[in-house]
């Protein structure tokens, strides 16, 4: 699973994204401003990391488009969009981001903090992942990347708070959905 050196490309406009209507969220996603771990309440990138580096994308690639054409042949009724629903293929895809980050913390032994929705914290992914020469396809069609920020935690006088150096991966997207988070 890979992992690569990256300069994150700090953005914090990226954070408005989130609020953005798409189709079905008038007022964008319904976590804006409701999870800690989201905007407006998430820290900004510098306020969680020391920005003087390093700093590793930990990625996975889920094929999309292999999904899909399975599901039309079991639901051939089925549309388009029901077809590429992330309710039918988004656990698994982070299961393979989760794999991912395992491995990464096998190969890179050390305190690392890992975030798994840096965008929320102001990381422009797509410009990020393009200068380390990965190009994220928009709207993913064939291919889904999710990507996870590894970096050293900003120091912080007060342990147990956030930036504090730990060797800790935030999860809070693979919470149990029961928990009142939506997903």
């Amino acid at each position: 699973m890979p992992s690569i050196p990256v300069i994150p490309v700090f953005d914090k406009s990226v954070r408005g994204l989130c609020a953005r209507a798409y189709e079905g969220h008038p007022k964008g996603c319904p976590n804006f401003g409701r999870k800690e771990r989201c905007p407006p309440k998430a820290p900004l990138l510098d306020e969680v990391f020391d920005m003087s580096g390093p700093f590793f994308a930990i990625y996975s690639v889920f094929a999309l488009g292999q999904h899909v054409a399975v599901m039309r042949g079991v639901h051939p009724d089925w549309s388009e969009r029901r077809l590429a629903c992330v309710l039918y293929w988004q656990g698994t895809a982070r299961k393979k981001l989760r794999g991912a980050i395992e491995t990464f913390k096998a190969e890179h032994p050390g305190s690392w903090s890992i975030e798994t929705t840096p965008e929320a914290f102001g990381l422009n992914v797509t410009a990020t992942m393009r200068a380390a020469g990965i190009e994220l396809p928009w709207p993913p069609r064939e291919f889904v990347y999710h990507v996870a920020l590894a970096g050293i935690a900003r120091a912080s006088s007060e342990p147990g708070i956030l930036g504090a150096k730990v060797d800790a991966v935030i999860f809070d997207e693979y919470d149990d959905p029961s928990d009142g988070d939506i997903l």
